[in-house]
C-alpha cells in the first residue's frame, strides 16, 4: 500500500466518523422541530420495519410542530405506534389524514441532559478518528518494516496523518459547539 493510500483511507475512515457524527445530531431534540427527529424511526410496515421517511411526507410548518403525512393512508396506525414506542417522548395526534407532533419546549435539566448525551456523541467520535490514525501509523509502520517506505516518507506519512487527525478532531468540536447551541437556545 503506497503513502497516498494510507492517507486516503485514513482520511476516508476520519471523514466516515464526522459524517456519522453530523447524521446522529439530527436526530436529536432541539428547541426546534426538524424532520430529522422522525425521520428514522422505525415503523412495522407490512412485517418489514421501515424507516418513517419512506412512508411519508414530514414537514415543519412551525418552529414546534412537525407534520407527518402517510403515503399510504393505512400506514396512519402502525407510525403513530412507532412513535408513541421511540424515544421521542412525544405524542402524536391524529386527524385520520396527517399525524401532528407538537413539540414543547425543553426544560433547563433536559436541555443539560442532551447537552451531555451529545457531548458523549462527539467523544465516540474522537476515538474512532484516533482509532483511524493509529491504524494509519500502524500501516506506515509495517510499509516501513517491508521496505515499501523509507525513513523519511515513513515520519512524514505521520505527520501527515496527525495533521489530518487534528483537523478532524477540530471539526467534531465545531460540529458539538453549534449543536449545543442550538440546544440551549430558546
Amino acid at each position: 500500500m503506497a503513502m497516498d493510500d494510507i492517507l486516503l483511507d485514513v482520511e476516508g475512515n476520519m471523514e466516515a466518523a464526522s459524517e456519522y457524527l453530523k447524521k446522529e445530531y439530527r436526530g436529536v431534540r432541539t428547541g426546534r422541530a426538524s424532520s430529522g427527529l422522525v425521520e428514522h424511526i422505525k415503523v412495522d410496515y407490512y412485517g418489514s420495519p421501515t424507516d418513517l421517511r419512506v412512508l411519508a411526507g414530514i414537514s415543519t410548518p412551525e418552529a414546534a410542530l412537525i407534520v407527518i403525512k402517510p403515503f399510504d393512508p393505512n400506514s396512519l396506525k402502525e407510525i403513530e405506534r412507532a412513535i408513541q414506542a421511540s424515544p421521542l417522548g412525544v405524542t402524536p395526534s391524529t386527524d385520520g389524514k396527517v399525524i401532528r407532533l407538537a413539540l414543547p419546549a425543553l426544560s433547563m435539566e433536559r436541555r443539560q441532559q442532551l447537552s451531555a448525551q451529545i457531548k458523549k456523541m462527539a467523544e465516540a467520535a474522537r476515538v474512532t478518528i484516533r482509532n483511524a490514525r493509529r491504524d494509519g501509523n500502524k500501516e506506515v509502520e509495517k510499509q516501513e518494516e517491508a521496505g515499501d517506505l523509507t525513513e523519511d516518507e515513513a515520519r512524514k506519512s505521520k505527520d501527515e496523518i496527525q495533521k489530518l487527525t487534528e483537523q478532524y478532531e477540530k471539526s467534531v468540536t465545531t460540529i458539538l459547539d453549534a449543536k449545543t447551541a442550538e440546544i440551549q437556545e430558546r
